[in-house]
């Protein structure tokens, strides 16, 4: 094989190598043993060529990764989060969209069905829930579910049940998908049906003031932990020029290293219900309007949940792969000719 047609079938790999780095053992192996094949090739072929120089160059940069000193642990750890994960959601943004589609019009669809049927929320939310709901309301204290136990016990309680749910809509995603559409169906048409209670009470500020507390971090967990059921049902689905396992296993690495990701979210929002939301809810007063919190500091709160969110899981991806782009197009290592003709 004449060198420029060898250069021009793998560059792209070789490229990929040298500008994504990845955390995983697994797939750090598998690039070492690649570029050791490529590098045997390239000096046996073309053994004073520049494309055997960038080959060892990677495959020794590649061996320094995977046998590197365990003190540089936190070191990885910090690069996962600040570029590692940014790539891998941003590789899966347009199936982070139709995930956020899916729950707004699900969430859509429970709202006009609850102000059309009066039955509605009853059927979705069960006669218990809403019963016990209406009475709180009929009390002067529309949300007193929040202040039935402890902080700490409603913390750990709510934690552990939405981690659980996140790591289902992600597992779920084996069965083709359909299991992690299932269970965005169900919560988001729960969502729908409880928040429009409080609308149709002439409760819909103070509950957003309220629940979004906690809610805004929480809900936005369940998206991405959905996305991540989609991402694996992808791999399935649609392997593209890979084959249908090896395809698999790439989506399931990624969709795992997003659903991993959303724990400290997911507590963070427990820690808000268990705290901030119970606090809210034990000196809320419709008369005066206490909330036992500052308006701004719920808005506050709010505000920053949600700007976290868009920020770290829709802008911040963007820069990430235009700063490696950037990167790779003016690196030390330049993009090498390649002649038209073979």
């Amino acid at each position: 094989m004449r060198e420029a047609l060898f250069i021009k079938r793998n560059a792209k790999k070789w490229q990929e190598y040298q500008h994504f780095q990845t955390d995983d053992p697994d797939e750090k192996a598998e690039r070492f043993i690649n570029l050791v094949d490529d590098l045997a090739y390239a000096k046996t072929f073309y053994p004073h060529g520049r494309v055997t120089r960038w080959i060892n160059s990677l495959a020794v940069s590649t061996y320094q990764s995977v046998y590197q000193n365990r003190r540089q642990d936190f070191s990885r750890l910090l690069q996962f989060w600040k570029t590692g994960l940014p790539l891998v959601v941003r590789k899966y943004h347009r199936i982070l969209l139709f995930t956020f589609l899916f729950f707004a019009v699900f969430c859509t669809i429970a709202v006009y069905s609850s102000w059309k049927d009066a039955h509605f929320v009853r059927g979705v939310l069960g006669d218990d829930y809403v019963n016990m709901t209406e009475e709180n309301i009929a009390n002067g204290d529309p949300f007193g579910v929040y202040k039935d136990e402890s902080s700490f016990g409603m913390f750990m309680r709510i934690a552990y049940n939405n981690i659980r749910v996140d790591f289902l809509m992600f597992i779920f995603g084996i069965f083709f998908g359909l299991g992690t559409i299932w269970l965005l169906f169900q919560n988001s048409m729960m969502l729908g049906a409880f928040q429009y209670m409080f609308f149709a009470k002439e409760l819909g500020l103070q509950s957003v003031l309220v629940i979004w507390i906690h809610g805004t971090l929480e809900i936005s967990a369940m998206i991405i932990a959905s996305t991540a059921g989609f991402i694996l049902a992808n791999g399935i689905l649609f392997p593209g020029a890979l084959k249908r396992f090896d395809a698999f296993t790439r989506s399931a690495r990624d969709a795992v290293k997003i659903t991993v990701s959303l724990v400290p979210i997911t507590l963070t929002a427990a820690f808000l219900e268990g705290y901030i939301t119970h606090l809210m809810s034990q000196h809320y007063d419709r008369e005066s309007g206490n909330f036992g919190l500052p308006v701004w500091a719920a808005v506050l709160i709010l505000a920053a949940s949600l700007s976290f969110i868009v920020w770290y899981f829709i802008i911040y991806p963007i820069k990430v792969q235009r700063s490696v782009a950037a990167a790779a197009a003016a690196g030390p290592v330049q993009p090498l000719y390649l002649p038209d003709s073979e």
